[in-house]
């Protein structure tokens, strides 16, 4: 893994408008990959990037 910086749920909760509970059933569900490091579940940006495209791309 590369030194980018991690993000935690409360970096991308605000950007997606959702709650924590929200965010936790997308990691639990696969949907957005995650892993848990230090007690805090922590996502690679460019997991969440690719995540945004996915779930907003407009055809």
């Amino acid at each position: 893994m590369t030194n980018e910086e991690l993000l935690i749920l409360e970096d991308i909760c605000p950007i997606l408008h959702i709650g924590k509970t929200t965010a936790y059933r997308l990691i639990q569900s696969g949907q957005l990959p995650a892993q848990k490091i230090g007690g805090k579940w922590q996502v690679r940006p460019d997991d969440f990037k690719k995540y945004l495209a996915e779930k907003f791309h407009r055809s």
